[in-house]
């Protein structure tokens, strides 16, 4: 930690234990930067990766068997049977608490309405010879939806990853999720599912959860595609089965930056890191400041924040091994570090948000404004919540409808639109040596 800021942060000691670290060096905060984004990344992942190839292989081989002994072995509770009553879904949504059931709606809806925007249309061109080319949108016949479970229960997943599969047409959505300590998923996930349509729900989680969807159990089918976050062991499952099925992302842990000046008010700062440190031990989350008084009046305001917190231990770690604060310059040098990161969720807490936001060019989600938490985003806002981790921002989205379809081409040409291309054809496939090709052309064009 540089003098200069210590001597601020020393002028607000933190009453307790939080060791976020501080810098106002732009090379060492970039460094930072980059070795947060790669926290979960790099050799020790090999022996997790080694035990989540013997769990494939062992659904592969053995089917419900496995799930049931992995299960018991990972959860504690042999759930048998592995499929959710349908009616249990609807009892579970009837006993949902009546202000717990309009919000779930009211997200729903708003969810809904924002993935029917979505819907990409056909593409039909002609081209100046009558030829048609173009390009049609199909969803995938089956999809399969991981809830996870463990830590926190998550019934806004249930509506981020079904609502844009129902959207596409997907016509069988297959949900997994962990068995709770009583052998049965959260009442409130279960109810989140029969609010979007999902009636087939199995009761189990973990990398042999994603392997019954990648190869199909006597119980579980086999998915086209699966979506939806998890653990390590989830995501080193989805990342192995890649390529038998489609998958939506490999997502790590969940991670936010926030851009304040010195209009950002200190407690929303603390609040808005701690709704991303809550989440997990490896959640990462990040202050990049252009205001010392903010950056040293942070860790007392986290601290106050922790007093009786239910998951202050998780806060806590996630903040000392992950948390970072860096005083900038200015505005631009923020957004430069940021697009560096290329976080998951970022808030601009600054007094004219939306032109730093033109100036950002790496985010999964970009809240704009005090009034613009990132927790609206994680429930109802609209747009989905399963976003890029690890820095994938630079080069990949969020879950969307397009994640359940798939486009094909459509090329229709008719004679006048070979004869005029043909011998293009012909030279650019006798330039590569493919004979055939160019034959297949020429005797098209010799016919009278």
């Amino acid at each position: 930690m540089l003098a200069r800021l210590s001597a601020l942060v020393a002028s607000h000691p933190a009453p307790t234990t939080l060791t976020i670290e501080c810098l106002d060096d732009a090379v060492a905060a970039a460094a930072r930067l980059e070795a947060i984004a790669e926290r979960t990344g790099g050799d020790p992942m090999r022996q997790q990766e080694e035990t989540v190839a013997g769990i494939l292989a062992a659904v592969r081989r053995d089917g419900d068997r496995a799930l049931l002994d992995l299960s018991e072995r990972f959860d504690g509770v042999r759930p048998e049977p592995l499929r959710v009553p349908p009616e249990q879904l609807r009892q579970a949504w009837e006993a949902t608490p009546p202000d717990l059931r309009q919000a779930l709606e009211l997200a729903h809806g708003r969810i809904l309405d924002f993935h029917r925007r979505q819907c990409p249309p056909d593409l039909q061109v002609t081209g100046p010879y009558g030829e048609g080319i173009g390009r049609r949108w199909r969803p995938v016949e089956r999809a399969g939806l991981y809830v996870p479970g463990g830590r926190a229960a998550y019934p806004s997943t249930v509506l981020m990853n079904a609502v844009p599969a129902a959207v596409a047409g997907v016509e069988r959505l297959v949900m997994v999720t962990p068995p709770g300590p009583g052998g049965w998923p959260n009442t409130t996930v279960l109810a989140a599912a029969h609010l979007a349509g999902v009636e087939e729900v199995y009761r189990v989680g973990g990398a042999q959860a994603v392997a019954a969807l990648a190869f199909g159990t006597e119980s579980i089918p086999r998915v086209d595609v699966i979506s939806g976050p998890g653990n390590l062991w989830v995501t080193l499952a989805k990342k192995a089965v890649y390529g038998r099925v489609g998958i939506d992302s490999l997502a790590g842990p969940s991670e936010v930056l926030v851009i304040a000046d010195h209009t950002a008010r200190v407690d929303q700062v603390a609040a808005d890191l701690m709704a991303q440190a809550e989440h997990d031990p490896l959640a990462a989350a990040i202050l990049i400041t252009t205001s010392r008084e903010l950056a040293a009046a942070l860790p007392a305001a986290i601290e106050a924040q922790l007093a009786d917190h239910p998951r202050a231990a998780i806060t806590r770690q996630a903040l000392n091994d992950w948390g970072l604060i860096v005083v900038a310059p200015d505005l631009e040098q923020a957004a430069a570090l940021s697009d560096r990161f290329a976080p998951e969720h970022l808030e601009l807490l600054v007094a004219e948000p939306e032109p730093l936001a033109d100036r950002i060019r790496h985010a999964g989600a970009i809240f704009l404004g005090p009034w613009s938490p990132e927790a609206v985003g994680d429930y109802l806002a609209g747009p989905n919540h399963t976003l890029p981790t690890s820095g994938t921002a630079r080069f990949a989205g969020a879950l969307s409808v397009e994640t359940f379809l798939r486009h094909t081409s459509l090329i229709r040409f008719n004679r006048q639109a070979l004869e005029a291309t043909g011998a293009a054809v012909i030279t650019l496939a006798e330039s590569e040596g493919l004979t055939s090709h160019a034959e297949s052309v020429r005797r098209r064009l010799q016919q009278g």
